[in-house]
């Protein structure tokens, strides 16, 4: 069979990312440029400064991304680009460039959910294999999906407020940790001790996850404490928190692997770089004789090389395959 190189573009959030993937694994070359340092100075991303940057950076970023792979545009079979979900801004700036490639090189043009990318970044250095349980967890997003094949998806349970990347962000601006909160408070928990008694959230059999409740047990925590005049340990309340999130996403995974044997388990967003996280997630998915992928950690953050991994079989079987039409959605499910 014919070797299949695809160019992918992801420009969501505030990671503007281009690769060429072949055959949905071999990433031939990727590049991202970042603008973490320009939203710090901000305390988290700002829509308008991004979409601006991805502008400005966008052709650069492809033409550092030619120079290191030694491949031509007209020699990519076609163009996928994420258009949900994300920043409406971000999203605009990486749909509007790849369908003009598509246009120009006459390639075909093919859609990707963000999300299903991170799910499909565990199969560039892994190989799926199924039926599977992904953990998807990001900033947006919080579910549990089932996958019984490539693009085979079934929602068990999802988040019913905030999701686990958003409480983290929001927690640390709470804490007065600085940009990008969820790493850093990750970092401070390192030193810390489970110390401050948190309630859990949706302490229940469903598989449904919550975070807002968490959330809101830290603001009133801190804002007793200050009201008070009394000092916290910064270390053992990001360690406290980090306990009762992750513990939350243990138990749920838990319950699924319990009702129904899968061959492998699999990590999936943003989130999925926590170590913690991690770690934890290893000794549970060992304890049921289950295999644990997760991307390292350089697939783990936005990237276009899990778009090019996700378009693969879609190209492969004919679907997604859009035209000129295409817009941007800022939220949308794993399994939509």
């Amino acid at each position: 069979m014919k070797d299949v190189y695809i160019l992918a573009v992801e420009t969501s959030c505030d990671e503007t990312s281009l690769a060429i993937v072949k055959n949905g694994k071999d990433v031939v070359a990727m590049e991202v440029y970042t603008q973490m340092d320009t939203h710090a100075l901000y305390g988290g991303v700002v829509p308008e400064i991004a979409s601006r940057m991805h502008t400005e950076a966008i052709t650069l970023v492809l033409e550092s991304l030619l120079k290191k792979s030694n491949i031509k545009i007209d020699q990519v079979d076609a163009v996928a680009v994420t258009y949900a979900p994300g920043l409406m801004g971000g999203l605009l700036v990486g749909i509007e460039f790849a369908k003009t490639i598509s246009y120009i090189y006459n390639k075909p043009l093919i859609k990707v959910n963000h999300m299903v990318g991170h799910i499909y970044a565990n199969n560039i250095e892994n190989q799926l294999e199924f039926p599977l349980l992904a953990m998807v967890v990001s900033g947006g997003h919080t579910e549990l999906v089932e996958m019984n094949g490539d693009y085979d998806f079934k929602l068990l349970g999802a988040t019913l407020d905030d999701a686990i990347g958003e409480a983290y962000d929001k927690v640390a601006r709470i804490m007065g940790v600085p940009y990008p909160g969820g790493p850093n408070v990750e970092k401070l928990a390192r030193d810390g001790n489970v110390s401050y008694q948190l309630a859990k959230p949706v302490n229940d059999n469903t598989l449904n996850f919550s975070y807002s409740g968490l959330k809101s047990n830290v603001i009133n925590l801190v804002h007793n404490y200050k009201q008070r005049g009394e000092e916290i340990n910064i270390n053992d309340l990001a360690a406290s928190f980090q306990y009762v999130a992750v513990d939350e996403i243990i138990r749920k995974l838990s319950i699924a692997l319990s009702n129904k044997k899968y061959k492998m388990v699999v990590l999936a967003g943003g989130v999925s770089a926590n170590q913690y996280l991690r770690n934890e997630v290893d000794k549970l998915v060992k304890s049921y004789g289950t295999i644990l992928a997760v991307p390292r950690m350089l697939y783990c953050t936005d990237n276009a090389a899990m778009i090019g991994a996700a378009a693969y079989p879609l190209f492969i079987n004919g679907k997604n395959i859009v035209d000129f039409s295409l817009n941007a959605k800022s939220h949308i499910s794993t399994t939509d």
